[in-house]
């Protein structure tokens, strides 16, 4: 206990940023509300649209427009707080408030080679790996695949993907799927490992993912997985990838609000199907770079308006799907790291939940275990960082000066040897030797060098606890049966 008592005393826990005062987040919230009623959504799925219709909305067609009322019960059901658990049953992740968590991201086109750093197309080992690398990684909290892997069934490329997930991984999964029939496959094989579907729902270790379309369009696929999640009890992301400049008009503030009204489509929907289901807004908020057209990760504005859907998302009280980890660059560079500490670093400054994308390169057409190995040391200072400085008597340590006093050292101080572990963040990769050491040490490497070699330490030594040999033969089958639906697609 203190001392002194401190009259009107404020403590910061952690370093405070803001970028949009409380009435700005009020006003983008009310904007995205307005824009619901005024302009409305597209919505290309007949049951999705009967819902709508018993709610009240007023419907032209596939038109819909919102009542703010509707809109406003829906966020106020929605809950504040999803708990997610890892592959063994014990609670990972709480989102909420300002808790913020990292991983990587899905469906890249292509994969950086973790041997030879081809840029390739992704097959069913990447994914292996990048489960195998999250599991290992101590900053990296939740899995995802890093890229659509080719040389399976097109359309159960999915299902593969979340295999490789399931088996190489104990941390939660954050996962997409094509269509509801592949997200049946894979709560099947979730629930195998769990045993059943009741404890998955008590104990999700699995997170959906569905898209709308920007501008205010939401296909079959995309709000049918919000509906189907609510049906399921299991938490979803509904999240847009808005283009400033290209699907969206070329402000931030328009940019922010009109992606908030495409999640707060998938929010009524799913709570229109039952009162408090799960789900996370967000999304990928970028510009399109007006001289390549490429969707930017690594711009100002990205930051800015990540941190903006995080605070807005605050402001309603529902958890946020953020991004961060990512860069324009195609290789692992001084670009790609400036970049992805960038994002990084506001994501847990502005409060971001669910951080996804850690490891995304060139504009996110690629997926990079690189990029991933470096980010996990990135989010590791940053995260102490986020600790901030606690002030306190014992912190202050007054009387270990005295004992001291002037012209003496720390170093044998019982104080030093209770705390220099716990104040201190060590690096795994970045380096701090003196010239000397550098060069006979560590041979003179780059920080590029290192990363590469603890990327194929992990891949070659790390072992993730198999699961049950009854439980890898009942996935196996659900594969296998996934595989014959497909085959009797086809015959017709």
């Amino acid at each position: 206990m203190d001392k002194y008592v401190r009259g009107r005393y404020a403590s910061n826990r952690t370093p405070v940023f803001r970028l949009l005062s409380e009435e700005q987040q009020k006003e983008i919230y009310q904007a995205a509300v307005e824009i619901l009623e005024r302009t409305g959504a597209i919505i290309h799925d007949e049951e999705t649209l009967e819902l709508f219709k018993e709610a009240g909305c007023w419907m032209e067609g596939e038109r819909v427009r919102f009542p703010a009322g509707l809109t406003e019960w829906a966020v106020a059901s929605a809950p504040s707080r999803i708990m997610l658990y890892d592959r063994e049953g014990n609670r990972s992740m709480v989102l909420e408030g300002r808790n913020t968590y990292y991983g990587p991201g899905p469906t890249n086109t292509y994969h950086r080679d973790p041997y030879t750093g081809e840029r390739r197309r992704p097959v069913v080992s990447d994914n292996e790996n990048a489960g195998k690398v999250c599991d290992a990684l101590e900053n990296i909290d939740f899995a995802m695949d890093l890229g659509t892997p080719t040389g399976v069934t097109d359309t159960l490329a999915d299902v593969y993907a979340f295999k490789a997930l399931l088996t190489n991984c104990r941390k939660p999964i954050v996962h997409w799927g094509f269509d509801i029939e592949q997200y049946e496959y894979m709560i099947e094989m979730a629930s195998e490992v769990v045993g059943g579907l009741e404890n998955l729902q008590k104990r999700p270790f699995f997170c959906l993912y569905s898209e709308p379309t920007s501008p205010l369009s939401h296909s079959r696929e995309a709000i049918a997985k919000a509906i189907f999640a609510a049906k399921k009890r299991v938490p979803i992301v509904y999240t847009p990838c808005v283009m400033l400049g290209g699907t969206t008009p070329a402000t931030q503030a328009a940019t922010v609000a009109l992606g908030v009204a495409e999640s707060l489509v998938g929010i009524i929907a799913s709570q229109l199907v039952r009162e408090g289901s799960p789900i996370i807004m967000g999304g990928v908020y970028a510009i399109m770079d007006m001289k390549t057209t490429v969707y930017s990760y690594g711009s100002p504005e990205f930051h800015a308006m990540q941190a903006a859907i995080a605070e807005v998302a605050h402001y309603m009280g529902i958890p946020v799907f953020g991004t961060a980890g990512c860069t324009d660059s195609h290789t692992l560079d001084g670009q790609a790291a400036g970049e992805a500490a960038m994002s990084i670093f506001i994501a847990a400054q502005s409060g971001a939940n669910l951080v996804h994308d850690v490891g995304y390169t060139g504009s996110g057409s690629m997926g990079s275990l690189y990029q991933l190995v470096m980010c996990d040391e990135i989010i590791g200072m940053v995260k102490r960082f986020m600790r901030g400085i606690p002030v306190n008597d014992f912190t202050l340590a007054l009387d270990v000066i005295d004992d001291v006093g002037p012209g003496g050292h720390f170093l044998g101080q019982k104080h030093t040897m209770d705390n220099f572990k716990k104040e201190t963040w060590f690096p795994s990769v970045m380096s701090r030797m003196r010239h000397d050491g550098w060069k006979q040490m560590e041979g003179g490497t780059t920080m590029g060098d290192r990363v590469t070699a603890k990327m194929r330490d992990i891949l070659e030594n790390h072992e993730v606890p198999s699961l049950p040999e009854e439980v890898l033969k009942k996935i196996d089958q659900i594969v296998e049966k996934a595989e014959a639906s497909e085959a009797k697609k086809k015959k017709k």
